[in-house]
């Protein structure tokens, strides 16, 4: 081959190269501007009045990730017609929890070199009563049935649950007086009926009984577990092993949460499960598919989770008790709270 011959071929190998990049530059920016347009197939949204007080029946709240200008901000619908038009509050957040006329709403605070994050505590119109700085990514967040306690978690490094290689900050504040326990990991820890100390404790998931206990996931040596938290006492205590997002049920007798089962793919490794807290039966619900989700009760016999879709996570239910089918619930939704 000449010389020549060789430049031609490195000349349109060249051209090629830049066209495929100018290709997806422009595929991907068109794609990014389409985010900020109503979809022709897509929920309907309107602006309107969110309440965490509904005056009009049982309501469904959450973070609408359907595209158009209204992305990721709260927003409502009846929860007997989810797929209805939705009320967008004009508040976003990218977790979201509300009870008894209190919401936790983690956001991201854009700047010049990097995003920073804040955890803001709303009233019953979606108005902010108190800020907190938040330590990283957020992931997590709950209140309390009495909205008297919040609680949040975030990624302070790595940015999966899937692996090892992460650490979470999880916070609690009292909305009554502010008081905040800004790292849980602080708590003394008693597992296996005996007081333990260890450098790699991590906690995660809280999820709120009453005013004075919660459960969390509490990891450490590799291995996950159930945790009981005394408010006051500030201590958690092991109870399960294999548990990890835990979502106590609205009777507390049960967990719900998401397990690691044998022989799942190391990057989708959980199944959603449910846990009797009296015998410490498990049942596996009929959800096969991995959740990485922190599910929620809709009801006493039904769990709502969020699971991959086309606009970034869709809502699915399943029965609690091992029965039935999983089926879709809401497209384009994620962090449900139930109310009214």
């Amino acid at each position: 081959m000449t010389r020549t011959a060789r430049l031609v071929i490195l000349l349109t190998a060249v051209l090629l190269l830049g066209a495929v990049g100018t290709g997806a530059v422009l595929h991907a920016a068109h794609r990014a501007g389409q985010r900020d347009e109503q979809q022709a197939d897509g929920p309907a949204v309107r602006t309107g009045d969110v309440s965490l007080r509904p005056a009009d029946g049982r309501t469904l709240l959450v973070r609408n990730l359907a595209w158009g200008p209204h992305r990721d901000e709260i927003a409502a619908v009846p929860a007997g017609d989810p797929d209805g038009p939705r009320t967008a509050s004009g508040v976003k957040c990218l977790r979201f929890h509300a009870a008894a006329g209190t919401a936790v709403c983690l956001q991201a605070v854009h700047g010049a070199l990097e995003d920073t994050y804040r955890a803001v505590v709303l009233d019953a119109h979606l108005r902010e009563r108190h800020r907190f700085p938040a330590a990283g990514i957020p992931t997590r967040a709950r209140v309390s049935p009495s909205g008297h306690l919040v609680a949040w978690t975030v990624f302070v490094s790595g940015d999966s649950y899937a692996g090892t290689d992460f650490s979470t900050r999880t916070a609690l504040v009292d909305t009554r007086t502010w008081a905040i326990e800004d790292n849980l990991e602080t708590f003394r820890v008693v597992k296996d009926g005996r007081p333990y100390h260890a450098a790699d404790v991590n906690i995660w998931g809280v999820t709120f009984a009453d005013d004075a206990r919660f459960y969390a996931t509490l990891a450490t040596g590799g291995h996950t577990y159930l945790a009981r938290g005394d408010v006051a006492a500030r201590t958690l205590t092991t109870l399960h092993a294999n548990v990890e997002c835990p979502s106590l049920s609205p009777d507390g007798t049960r967990i719900a949460y998401k397990k690691r089962v044998p022989g799942a793919p190391a990057d989708a490794p959980w199944r959603l499960y449910v846990l009797d807290l009296r015998t410490m039966r498990e049942t596996a619900t009929a959800e096969r598919r991995d959740v990485d989700d922190q599910a929620l009760w809709a009801d006493p016999a039904t769990l709502v989770y969020a699971l991959p879709g086309d606009y970034g996570s869709d809502l699915w239910t399943v029965p609690a008790d091992g029965t039935g089918t999983a089926r879709r619930l809401m497209a384009s939704a994620v962090a449900p709270a139930y109310l009214g």
